[in-house]
């Protein structure tokens, strides 16, 4: 029998883990992957006891294709289960263009689009969709080529719960928006609207991000070692009282949106649409930076996340599965383009060695590349890439 659970048995429990996917392989998005691909990528991921993964926006061939090779996997395999969040991509008026973006205004063709296709989407493959989110860090201001005002996000959010009540969208499918934390509410009172407010009582639940990682160099204090540190503490020790503290800096932007959200809407589920650690860079955070970049400060981030979040019953969409080249097409060590447990070539980095061990991978391959480890395995030379945080002035 085709397995076929709803959002709200899925979200929040650990045996249903979730990821964020993007299976582009080349260095622009017009190397589509293929649903062969996909496929690898797919069986990966299932091995890695991941069951929901997020796709950020309809208007390339990308989701649809994850969606028809999920359907594919299910034919082979009625034991095969994975769930998608799929991601509406919202943009203001003339953004991306040489114009000035108007975020007051929205661009509605594009965003008429979106949802369009998530409706669509959702209805044709309604045992695999069970989250649309409208929008993806489409209200941060820092997101200044498109970010839109929040009753644009709540326009789309009230109507795909309007179909939901019509009957024209199944009530399994739950409506959320994906953003900053500041934007849910857990920042500056700039964003704190009536419009937001409004956006927190129509969603189904929250989905917030949380990047302690970027904000080893935006915000220092946090991850500096502090003085106290100076003195009796290897470079080891400061390492991972370094990521401890970034650890319970997650934790905290996430208490920051649930004290708002709460204060709105007492009940609302709140999750992390994305959190995630670069394990390269050779810009703001490498050893020209905030030392922040290596697979094993990566490999301990993502340990400490999935330990809270599974304890606490929160899903946490971490970012990402695999390394995606595009993103910083120009420069190949740049941080954009390490994100992913999984390296371009098939190497599990630190973080996942234990499955390798564990012959979780045996018989799978990316692009005709057994699923390795990264470093041959090699912990010793692993350890000599990771560098401490600097020592606070």
């Amino acid at each position: 029998m085709i397995k076929n659970k709803s959002a709200n048995e899925i979200l929040g429990n650990p045996d249903y883990r979730a990821i964020s996917f993007g299976g582009y392989r080349g260095k622009n998005r017009e190397q589509q992957p293929t649903i062969k691909e996909l496929k690898e990528d797919l069986k990966i991921m299932s091995a890695m006891g991941i069951k929901i993964l997020r796709t950020y926006n309809l208007q390339l061939p990308h989701a649809l294709n994850v969606l028809k090779a999920i359907r594919e996997l299910k034919q082979e395999d009625s034991n095969y289960e994975m769930y998608v969040m799929l991601g509406a991509w919202m943009d203001c008026r003339a953004a991306w263009t040489s114009e000035e973006p108007d975020h007051n205004r929205e661009s509605e063709e594009n965003n008429t689009s979106e949802i369009e296709k998530a409706v669509r989407y959702a209805n044709e493959f309604s045992d695999i969709v069970k989250i649309i989110s409208v929008g993806n860090e489409a209200m941060v201001h820092w997101a200044s080529s498109y970010f839109v005002h929040p009753s644009v996000i709540l326009k789309y959010v009230n109507y795909l719960q309007e179909l939901k009540r019509m009957g024209k969208l199944s009530s399994d499918v739950w409506i959320t928006s994906s953003d900053n934390f500041a934007s849910w509410g857990g920042g500056e009172e700039s964003y704190h609207l009536k419009e937001l407010e409004e956006l927190v009582a129509a969603v189904d639940y929250v989905s917030t991000h949380t990047y302690p990682f970027h904000d080893t160099h935006y915000n220092r204090q946090f991850w500096e070692s502090p003085i106290e540190e100076a003195d009796g503490y290897s470079d080891h020790d400061r390492v991972l009282m370094a990521m401890q503290r970034a650890a319970f800096y997650a934790q905290g932007q996430y208490e920051s949106v649930k004290t708002y959200v709460h204060g709105i809407a007492p009940n609302k589920p709140i999750h992390i649409g994305e959190t995630g650690w670069s394990s390269k860079s050779i810009g703001l955070y490498g050893n020209n930076g905030s030392f922040a970049t290596d697979q094993y400060k990566q490999a301990l981030y993502y340990a400490a996340m999935r330990e809270w979040t599974d304890a606490e019953g929160i899903s946490c969409f971490y970012f990402e599965a695999f390394d995606e080249q595009w993103k910083d097409s120009n420069h190949p060590d740049g941080s954009e383009n390490h994100f992913g447990l999984i390296a371009l070539d098939g190497q599990a980095k630190y973080a996942l060695w234990d499955l390798v061990d564990s012959g979780a991978f045996e018989g799978l391959t990316r692009g005709g590349r057994q699923i390795t480890k990264s470093f041959e395995g090699d912990s010793v030379l692993m350890l000599q890439t990771v560098s401490a945080p600097k020592r606070r002035r």
